[in-house]
């Protein structure tokens, strides 16, 4: 299997790197790769790109992520969210290869408490979830070969992410206020690499099933507040010896109005992943073990 990687460099890149490198060979990019365009904000440069590598499979981890910022700059959160996502849908049906592509449980609108199933209405709240959906329907319409995966609230041992946040604001500070109404699951990028593996390994194994294509939610098992993930965060630093001025005694949870951003989330962000588990054949780890393993990590890497 040839495959052809966007977003190298971010969380979920980074891990794929690791995960896909048995399935095959691997032409991982990212936006400074020189011999071949890994930027999404060039569009025709990323097309090319898929032409010329000719891959099996095209799996972008690439994305605007910055939530706040797109309502200020909405234009670039399409062109990199949902534009270049359509280009390179199309290049790579061209080509007869799969597309993997990562979305955002913001394409729903946070309502209620049930979690979300990939047939309910989407309803995003912000520019942001609008880019993200728009991407999501523009590779499902470019190429019937498509795998969307719709994840929530990504983190791993290093880039920016919540995990690493709240612990280098609870080294500094004295007390931490943490929002306690909104509900998701932390969802290691490693685990996020590993799925996205086994099911191509999966795909390959049945033919490469057309019935296969479609939209899965993909995400721990469990769920908790931004609180209760705090929470376990800083226990488990505790625990292990990191250093914390702002001990697991010491975050006091707070309502979201009380923490005002520039654009709303969803206080529903459960995923319910029944679909990705019984096409795949695939058990889920809860939450928690992805926290408990980057805390781990990160107090070896400061040990040694």
């Amino acid at each position: 299997m040839k495959i052809l990687l966007f977003g190298a460099r971010g969380q979920v890149g980074w891990q794929l790197q690791r995960s896909l490198s048995v399935l095959g060979e691997v032409v991982a990019l990212d936006r400074r790769s020189a011999a071949l365009c890994g930027d999404l904000s060039d569009i025709e440069g990323v097309a090319a790109t898929v032409a010329a590598v000719a891959p099996d499979v095209v799996v972008n981890a690439a994305a605007y992520t910055a939530v706040d910022r797109a309502e200020d700059e909405p234009e670039l959160a399409f062109a990199i969210n949902a534009q270049a996502c359509e280009a390179i849908a199309r290049a790579a049906a061209r080509c007869g290869a799969w597309v993997v592509h990562y979305s955002s449980d913001y394409v729903y609108d946070g309502s209620g408490e049930r979690p979300w199933r990939e047939s309910d209405p989407t309803g995003p709240l912000g520019a942001y979830g609008r880019s993200k959906l728009a991407g999501d329907e523009a590779v499902a319409r470019e190429n019937p070969r498509h795998l969307v995966l719709r994840t929530s609230w990504v983190f791993d041992s290093w880039g920016r992410n919540f995990a690493r946040s709240i612990l280098e604001a609870a080294a500094t500070r004295d007390e931490l206020t943490i929002v306690a109404d909104q509900w998701g699951a932390p969802t290691r990028a490693a685990l996020i690499a590993d799925v996205t593996a086994h099911v191509l390994r999966s795909l390959r194994q049945r033919g490469e099933d057309p019935s296969l294509a479609g939209v899965y939610h993909l995400a721990a098992a469990g769920f908790t507040t931004w609180h209760g993930y705090a929470l376990l965060l800083l226990q488990e630093a505790q625990r292990v010896g990191l250093p914390l001025r702002a001990t697991p005694d010491r975050v006091r949870p707070i309502p979201s109005r009380d923490y005002p951003v520039r654009a709303a989330r969803p206080a529903n962000s459960r995923l319910d992943t029944t679909r990705l588990r019984e096409t795949f054949g695939l058990s889920l780890p809860p939450w928690q073990d992805g926290v408990r393993a980057v805390i781990a990590e990160l107090a070896h890497h400061r040990a040694s």
